[in-house]
Order: C-alpha cells, then sequence, then structure tokens
C-alpha cells in the first residue's frame, strides 16, 4: 500500500513537473523583442501560421522601420487591425482597422505629436503586455483597456470602457494609404445593429490588389452610427463604396463594461469571412479563446526544448522560436476556399495554403529548420508554391496572397523543393516540382535570358547582375540534385554544368565576384563596398557559392589563401560611412542583419579551421541577438534571422540547403531536445558551457568520438545524442584533415566542345571561351550558346522543359 501511494506521489510529481515545463516555454516567449530598431516585428495575438495577426499600429506612413505596423519607439497607437507581415522590410497589409474612443467621434488618425488631432491615443509601455496569442494596452487618452487574441481566421477583441455615454468604436478601411501603398475600394454594410460586414481592396507594395473582406459581431447592440464616405458624414446610411470609407458606431457605457467583438477575415469573399467566424468563434468567452490560443503555442514551442543557465538564452531562444511559427500565413478558409494564381478562386481538400513565404531569406535557415521539426507542413509549402506555378508558368520568387512579388532575387522555391526531397520529405508530388523547377530555370524572365545566353548576367544589360547571376548559379545546382536523384541524367550534367557560371563573374585580381559588361570586360571603377551589381550587399558580402565551396577555395588560391581571404573578410572595416547595407552591426565585413552573410561563418570548416567558425558564430549569437525590443540585427524576414539563431544555438547549421548536412559551429544551449514528428527525440549536450568556453574540444554521436564538422540529417531524424565538450581555448587539431571536412559537391562538367569559338571578346564558360554577338542580344536576338555548344557536345535536345 505505502509503495502504491509512493508510485501515485511519484506520478503525479512527474506530471507537475511536465506541466510546469510546458508552461515555461510560454513566459519565456517575448512578442516586442524585434519591435525596435530594425527587427521590424509586431507584438499582437496570432496563432502559429495564422491568417489573423491582430495587432497595434502605431503607424500609418511609408516608414520602412515601422512595416509590421508598430515601432516600440512611439508612444500613440491608431488602432489595431487584423493583418500584418513579420519583418519583411516593406510597408504592406495592415487591413481593417478598428480603435475605441471614448467623447467626440473622429474620423481622422490625427499625428504622433498631437493625438487629439484624431482619433489616436497615446499609451505608456509600462500597460503593455504580450504573451503568445494574446495581447492588452491602456490607451491613456480614452482610459480603455483593449485585449486582443485571434485564431487562425478569426480576431477577437475586448475593450474595458469607463462610464460614459460617448464610447465609440472607430472603423477605419482606408487605414495606412501612403506613398508606397493605395487604396483601390473599400466598403461596408450594416446588417443590425451588432453585426456589419465589408472589405479592403489595395495596391500594396508586395501584396497587389490585394482584397480582404470581414465579418464583425458585437457583444452589445450599438445605439447609432455614422459613416464617412470619402469625408462626407452621413448617420442614416448603412451602406458606403468608396476609396475611403470609415464608420463610427456609439454605445452607452456604465463603468468597467466590457464590450467585445469577433472578427473574421477572409481573401475570397464576404461569406468566407462570416463562415471562418462562426466556425471557430463560438460564443463570447475570450479567455477561452485566449487559452486555446495558448495551448496551440505549446504544441508548436515543444517542438525543441532546451536548458539553459541563461534566464536570457531561454528568452531569446523561445522568441525565436515564436518568432519562426509567425509565417509562412494559412491562405485559406475553414472550408477549403482560397485565392491563389491571378486572383482566381480554388478549392483545396487535401492540403492547406499557404502564402507570405520570404524564400531570398528563408531558403538559407528556416526552411531547412522545417525538415527537421515540422515534415508534414514542409510538404504543404511546397504544394503552394506548385499551385502558383500551374497557375503562373513558373515558381514565384516571394508568394504573397494572390499573387508573386518579384522584387528580391533567385528561385529559391527550387532550394526548398531539393532540400525537401534530399531529406526524405516525399508527401508532394516530386515529378511535378521538378518540372516546375526545370520550366522555371529555362524560362527567360529576371536575366535568365542573359544567363543562358552569356553564362552570367551583364553589368550593362540588367540590375543586380553579380547577385542574379551567383543566386541562379545555386538554383540551378538545386534542379541538378533533383534530377540526380530522379535518375535523370542527363538534366543533372546540363544544370550541374550551368551551375559554375559563377566563374564568370569571379575576379582573380580582386578575388571578388565583380559586374562584367556584355562586352565580358570587368566593370571600372570598381568599389567592392557599394555598386547597384549586388542585392542588399556587396562585393564582400556577395560570396555566394554554398554549393561548389571547394571550387570556390581553388579560385582564390587555395585554402591557405582562402583562410587569409575569410579573416580579411570578418576584420577589414568599410571606409567612409553609409556604405554597408543598413541592416545592424558589423563584424567586419559581416553584417548579420541581412541574408547573403548567413552562411559565412561557417566557411572556416572548408578549410579545416573550425574553431574560427566557433568563434564568429558564438560573437553572432552573443552580439547580434538579445532580450530587448532591440534584440534583433537586422529585419525578421518570416522567420530566417530567427531560424538562424535556433540552428546555430544547437550547435548546427544547414550550410548548403539541397545537402542532408549541417555543418557544425559553437552550441550555445547546455541542453536541447528535438521531438521529432515520428515520435523520436535528438538530444544535443553540451558539457563545459560558458560565456568564456566558445571552443568545441570533442564531440560524441550516439556515444562514439565523433571527428568530422558536420552531421548528416539522418543522424538527427533516426534520434539519439550528440555531446560537445566545450573549451576557452580553439582544439585546433579537432577537425582539422581534408576526411572531416563538410562534404562538398565539385562534380561539374568541365568538357564541353567550345572549339569553335573565336577567344575574342569571350566569356569563360565551363573553362572555355565562346564569342557571343552583343549586339544581336542586346536587340533581343537570344541565340544560346552555351546550350549550343552543350547540345554539340551531348547530341541532347533533352533541356527544352
Amino acid at each position: 500500500m505505502i509503495f502504491k501511494k509512493q508510485l501515485i506521489l511519484f506520478t503525479l510529481l512527474l506530471f507537475l513537473s511536465c506541466t510546469e515545463d510546458n508552461e515555461s516555454i510560454l513566459q519565456y516567449v517575448d512578442p516586442f523583442i524585434g519591435t525596435d530598431g530594425t527587427g521590424q516585428t509586431y507584438p499582437g495575438a496570432s496563432l502559429p501560421f495564422g491568417m489573423v495577426q491582430l495587432s497595434p499600429d502605431t503607424r500609418n506612413d511609408a516608414d520602412q522601420k515601422a512595416c509590421a505596423g508598430y515601432h516600440y519607439s512611439d508612444s500613440t497607437i491608431l488602432g489595431f487591425s487584423h493583418t500584418h507581415l513579420s519583418g519583411v522590410g516593406q510597408v504592406d497589409y495592415t487591413d481593417i482597422l478598428f480603435m475605441p474612443t471614448v467623447g467626440d467621434i473622429q474620423f481622422e488618425p490625427g499625428t504622433d505629436i498631437n493625438p487629439e488631432s484624431g482619433y489616436r491615443s497615446r499609451f505608456r509601455h509600462s500597460s503593455e503586455k504580450a504573451s503568445p496569442g494574446y495581447y492588452s494596452v491602456i490607451l491613456d487618452d480614452y482610459d480603455i483597456k483593449a485585449e486582443l487574441t485571434s485564431t487562425l481566421r478569426a480576431g477577437f477583441h475586448r475593450y474595458t470602457f469607463p462610464k460614459s455615454s460617448e464610447a465609440n468604436i472607430i472603423i477605419d478601411l482606408k487605414h495606412k494609404e501612403n506613398i508606397v501603398e493605395t487604396v483601390i475600394e473599400t466598403h461596408i454594410s450594416f446588417i443590425d445593429n451588432t453585426k456589419i460586414e465589408g472589405y479592403r481592396r489595395t495596391n500594396g507594395v508586395m501584396a497587389f490588389d490585394h482584397t480582404v473582406y470581414f465579418s464583425a459581431e458585437f457583444s452589445k447592440p450599438f445605439i447609432s452610427h455614422q459613416i464617412s464616405s470619402n469625408e462626407k458624414i452621413n448617420s442614416t446610411a448603412i451602406e458606403a463604396v468608396g476609396k475611403d470609407i470609415k464608420a463610427a458606431l456609439q454605445f452607452e457605457t456604465s463603468g468597467n463594461e466590457q464590450i467585445m467583438i469577433k472578427v473574421g477575415i477572409s481573401a475570397v469573399d464576404i461569406q468566407g469571412a462570416r463562415n471562418n467566424l462562426h466556425t471557430e468563434i463560438t460564443d463570447w468567452n475570450f479567455d477561452k479563446i485566449v487559452k486555446n490560443a495558448e495551448e496551440a503555442w505549446k504544441k508548436e514551442l515543444s517542438r525543441i526544448t532546451i536548458e539553459s543557465q541563461s534566464e536570457e538564452i531561454k528568452r531569446v531562444f523561445y522568441t525565436s522560436m515564436y518568432h519562426s511559427f509567425l509565417a509562412p500565413q494559412i491562405f485559406m478558409d475553414a472550408d477549403g476556399r482560397y485565392v491563389g494564381a491571378e486572383n482566381k478562386i480554388y478549392q483545396s481538400d487535401d492540403f492547406t495554403y499557404y502564402t507570405a513565404l520570404s524564400l531570398w531569406d528563408t531558403f538559407r535557415a528556416w526552411h531547412p529548420l522545417f525538415t527537421i521539426i515540422d515534415q508534414e507542413r514542409t510538404g504543404d509549402f511546397i504544394k503552394s508554391l506548385l499551385k502558383l506555378h500551374e497557375g503562373t508558368g513558373r515558381l514565384p520568387q516571394w508568394p504573397l496572397t494572390g499573387s508573386t512579388y518579384d522584387g528580391m532575387l533567385g528561385y529559391h522555391a527550387t532550394s526548398v523543393i531539393a532540400d525537401a526531397y534530399v531529406k526524405g520529405i516525399t508527401n508532394f508530388d516530386i515529378e511535378q516540382a521538378y518540372k516546375a523547377m526545370k520550366t522555371t530555370m529555362m524560362s527567360d524572365a529576371y536575366g535568365l535570358n542573359y544567363y543562358k545566353n552569356f553564362g552570367y548576367i551583364p553589368c550593362d544589360l540588367e540590375g543586380e547582375s553579380v547577385s542574379k547571376t551567383l543566386e541562379y548559379c545555386y538554383n540551378d545546382w538545386c534542379v541538378a540534385i533533383l534530377a540526380k536523384e530522379l535518375g535523370k541524367e542527363e538534366d543533372y550534367e546540363y544544370f550541374n554544368a550551368r551551375a559554375q557560371f559563377y566563374k564568370n563573374v569571379f575576379d582573380p585580381e580582386t578575388k571578388l565576384m565583380r559586374g562584367k559588361y556584355s562586352d565580358h570586360t570587368w566593370f571600372k571603377p570598381f568599389n567592392p563596398f557599394v555598386n547597384s551589381h549586388y542585392s542588399e550587399g556587396n562585393a564582400y558580402q556577395y560570396t555566394f557559392v554554398p554549393h561548389d565551396t571547394k571550387g570556390l577555395i581553388e579560385l582564390v588560391g587555395g585554402e591557405e589563401q582562402f583562410d587569409l581571404w575569410l579573416d580579411n573578410f570578418f576584420t577589414l572595416k568599410t571606409p567612409g560611412k553609409g556604405l554597408h547595407y543598413d541592416h545592424g552591426d558589423a563584424i567586419g565585413q559581416y553584417v548579420h542583419g541581412n541574408e547573403p552573410d548567413h552562411h559565412m561563418a561557417y566557411l572556416y570548416n572548408y578549410v579545416g579551421k573550425p574553431w574560427k567558425t566557433q568563434r564568429i558564430v558564438r560573437k553572432i549569437l552573443q552580439d547580434m541577438y538579445n532580450d530587448t525590443p532591440n534584440g534583433l540585427a537586422g529585419n525578421e524576414d518570416c522567420g530566417q534571422m530567427s531560424a538562424w539563431y535556433i540552428m546555430s544555438a544547437m550547435g548546427f547549421y544547414p550550410f548548403n540547403p539541397g545537402q542532408d548536412m549541417y555543418v557544425i559551429g559553437s552550441p550555445l544551449v547546455d541542453k536541447a531536445v528535438i521531438n521529432l514528428e515520428n515520435g523520436k527525440k535528438f538530444k544535443v549536450t553540451v558539457q563545459n558551457q560558458s560565456p568564456e568556453n566558445i571552443y568545441v574540444q570533442s564531440v560524441k554521436l550516439n556515444g562514439k568520438i565523433y571527428n568530422n564538422s558536420w552531421i548528416n540529417h539522418h543522424n538527427i531524424m533516426n534520434g539519439g545524442e550528440i555531446i560537445f565538450v566545450m573549451g576557452n581555448k580553439p582544439n585546433e587539431n579537432r577537425a582539422s584533415e581534408k576526411e572531416n571536412y563538410p562534404l562538398t559537391d565539385n562534380t561539374f562538367i568541365t568538357e564541353i566542345d567550345m572549339s569553335y569559338a573565336t577567344p575574342s571578346d569571350s566569356v569563360i564558360m565551363c573553362n572555355k571561351p565562346i564569342d557571343i554577338d552583343v549586339s544581336a542580344v542586346k536587340k533581343g536576338i537570344h541565340y544560346n550558346y552555351f546550350e549550343a555548344a552543350y547540345r554539340n557536345t551531348k547530341h541532347l535536345e533533352y533541356f527544352k522543359a
């Protein structure tokens, strides 16, 4: 009997321990991290991958720092809108704004300096609270407590009013029209004295012709209403359409009376918004919805659990996990309908459609992270990309709403697909995916015509020419890798040959990637620190050849020279001011706040100097992240900044997505457990961890001494444990031999018959010269010399998609 009581007590204590640990995850999430500086995050309420991001807006202008609607440095709030993007660097979204007020009705927001001139209100950060799925604040000008929570497709507001006969709720559908965003049309309709519906249609920077429909219900009938239609006020109209539609609802409230509002949204139609609302919020129990949101967040955040002696590290890690689940966003109604390519309505019965995939950023670490922790959703991400290909004929660069934003570069959907497949994720149509990759890279869009003709993109014919050339080389390699996996050997050889076009823009004199004219001469005068041939970076920062690190090392002059090149990269100061891409502090030329650099710290592993990688990685982890509102060194970019931290803090990083391999760095946590979908666990244990002990002394994998500076994806997915022993001095012998270097693909084709070409005005393609009729190319006569030469050698026609 005593034993039975002890067993029951032990079981209860174990349960309480697990519950406490699960609860503690939420307390370590701080949604205010990244809302200051250039982080561009928002503090409001959302579910993992939610369509709704119900959050306060402090600005309605085109200021990039507050592109998520909110900036921590502000002292007034305009209201609470239902859609936001997490750290994308562009001003967009913030649709359907509600604002509670007391007193005279005002339809203009007023100014931050003079909030009395409009409906906005002062607030203090001391009165703000934010946690996963919940936000609250006191609006000082009105003595109103505003509380927000959400489901996947509906927002839930709870406003606690003072006693007043002039309690109002303003609905501003024009909110945030500025020099970069245009309101096309807005509409509002009063169904009765507790229900209103409408829509907002806009042209944003990235979201073109974007419509958000809404259906709102109020817990208390309003006693009167006004509509402002293009600045004309009407107290009797029940419907209005125009570019500038706003409404005000009046209530009489007793002291501390709560008025709640449920708002369903949809990109499809009003019926979709109405159905989303009624499906996801069935009563007026605000606290229940908060609790449901917390449970949803616990489930996702517990995919990785960590231990650390540092409370700050736990806050940064779990907030990074939180940020990593805010995007992409579900863009499909509860009934399975969604707006896809060309703003057409589609029906899905077998997958969830997502939007807001910031591929130029997220292919680097965020998508590889999800190949580990969420393979099921990874398949749906890919299916969403393929649906856009079906409607447009090419894979998207930056899918957002029913359109694709082409303001970035490269086709990194190829990376997402290839990386998933080589890691064993097959819950999508792989043949369809391969066809989409191939047709996209065989197209002529966005400089690919020049790329195929010249073997690089000439800087006098296309902007950001060097960056685009390098990105396309990597994309070609991704196609080649998948072709090899699928047994398409001829395609593999062809795209693998194109993947080394990066050599055509490598300048052996400066040892940098440099712009080249269409006459094959180098761009002059050359300033490596700034010119328009790079996207958000300079010649130092854009050394982007993750797929052929061995080839890059050979170009620079071998391992010793490459080691010196990296040392210079991480110490070289930029002359003058304003020449760095403005995304936070720099380590020499390394700017962590912008993604092209994100792999650079791990390059030392490829020359047998992993201890130098460990030093730089730890410096980035410790200096570029913290648990304050200014805790991100650059904009969040839909989870990429956070994913870099998560992976690096566990001690390994996806240097080259498309390889099932992670390069080892310097783990920051004391312990991490990855709880895999297959029921297995992969454990990271770090011994002798401290801020000073940044160097890996030894590693054990599943109980055996492990000398490589990389681990395989399947090492993780099969479960097990990796143990790092740390110290304060480098172990320069560990992983210093070539046999321990990370694997690199260097099987490029070099023997292509270009013998017919003349050496004058030549470009190096696959180490062979070729003459190109530049005048014909400029006139639009595109004859693909590389493909012709390849066909001449291989006698193949397969490269036509």
